[in-house]
């Protein structure tokens, strides 16, 4: 920087300045910046008007007690202005008299304070407005909308005034935030959750299920067992328990040294409390019916909720689910819980219209998606699971069979 425009004085010659006032704003080619002066007295010249340049350290202005002979200054002033400006400078500083307590005044460097320099104008609906540095400084400061004020300053611009006035007949936003320490099951999750994402490669296969048998399959089970009943995410379990029966290679996990394939099927179920994500576990879930599997999972979220969970009630997870249709949530992709190597998001069932059999109708749809750890399972390994998948859950007299329901 070698020199720079007054843009603004905040005070006139005679004015009581007091230490750390805002002077002037200086504008360079990247920033404007505040100056404010470090001395307190009276504002005894001004070298220097608004919209004028000035070189790197030069004078722009003196501040000092009523009275005193300036006369000095502002001659040295005008004899530094004569010679050439050095290019190694990289501040704009200004020269003032010694504090009031003492006779003789003496000069004072300063450097301003840098701000980011904000566009001078503002983009509105209804035009262009012009805008002061520190009035838009000031309206970010207060939340004040720029909507509706009208600059009361040359050619309509906004100044400080009218974002004052403004603050105090106009209706302000105040920002407000407040700190909560996380709790260790927080801390827990984000370490988990960040280890898995950022060390298992993922990538997701989404598929689009027909769920109309499903829905008559539900609603003739929970006639059948009243006062019992069955939710579509219990379909669920048991649909993906029985398919990775069919596909033990997405049954399996990452172990660094070792993938370790588990003949066993036991479906962790994501059930989110206060303070984040538990996910017991059905065990066995392949080999259980619905009303058992449907009982567990009421069990495991009441005793989530209440905090009596017991650390042996979430391990050994071989598969996740996560279900958010609950919520509205049509479709979504959801992060490995390891050791697992896949977790299959479930989104809400959605009436639209389809085509069957050459006939437009409404029919029940349901989006899920499988994330799967690269490492493990491949394209087409996912892919075949899922379409096992679908077969069951688009037709439960095949997934339940003789099973006991």
């Amino acid at each position: 920087m070698l020199e720079g425009v007054i843009a603004t004085w905040h005070k006139k010659v005679g004015d009581k300045v007091n230490a750390g006032d805002l002077l002037a704003e200086i504008e360079s080619d990247k920033a404007t910046m505040e100056f404010e002066s470090f001395p307190a007295g009276t504002l005894l010249h001004i070298e220097v008007p608004a919209g004028k340049s000035a070189p790197v350290d030069s004078l722009i202005a003196i501040v000092g007690k009523p009275g005193e002979d300036i006369k000095a200054i502002i001659k040295e002033a005008a004899e530094a202005a004569k010679a050439p400006v050095a290019e190694s400078k990289t501040e704009v500083k200004a020269e003032t008299s010694k504090p009031i307590a003492q006779s003789a005044p003496a000069p004072i460097k300063q450097a301003p304070k840098a701000i980011s320099k904000p566009d001078l104008t503002v983009e509105l609906a209804d035009g262009r407005m012009k805008i002061s540095p520190l009035a838009k400084r000031l309206a970010e400061e207060q939340g004040v909308s720029l909507r509706g004020i009208r600059g009361t300053g040359d050619g309509g611009r906004i100044v400080k005034r009218d974002i004052e006035k403004y603050g105090q007949g106009g209706v302000t936003q105040i920002e407000r935030s407040r700190d909560v320490e996380t709790t260790q099951m927080r801390r827990t999750i984000a370490r988990r959750l960040s280890e898995s994402k950022f060390s298992a490669p993922h990538f997701y296969l989404t598929i689009d299920l027909d769920m109309d048998r499903a829905v008559d399959a539900r609603t003739a089970i929970n006639e059948a067992i009243k006062p019992s009943k069955i939710s579509f995410n219990d379909f669920v379990i048991k649909a993906a328990a029985v398919a990775l029966k069919d596909h033990p290679a997405v049954n399996a996990g990452w172990y660094g040294d070792f993938i370790r394939y588990n003949e066993h099927v036991h479906i962790g179920v994501a059930v989110a409390v206060e303070d984040g994500l538990l996910v017991p576990v059905v065990r066995h879930a392949d080999g259980k019916p619905l009303t058992t599997i449907s009982e567990e999972v009421r069990d495991y979220a009441s005793r989530a909720k209440s905090k009596k969970l017991q650390p042996q009630d979430w391990a050994g997870n071989t598969f996740t689910i996560s279900n958010l249709g609950m919520f509205g949530i049509e479709e979504f992709t959801a992060i490995i819980n390891p050791p697992d190597s896949c977790i299959m998001a479930i989104g809400g069932i959605r009436q639209e219209a389809v085509v069957k059999n050459g006939e437009i109708k409404v029919g029940n749809r349901m989006k899920v998606t499988l994330s799967c750890d690269h490492r493990v399972v491949d394209g087409v390994t996912g892919a075949k699971f899922l379409e096992t998948f679908r077969n069951y859950m688009e037709n439960p007299i095949v997934l339940l069979g003789m099973r006991e329901i």
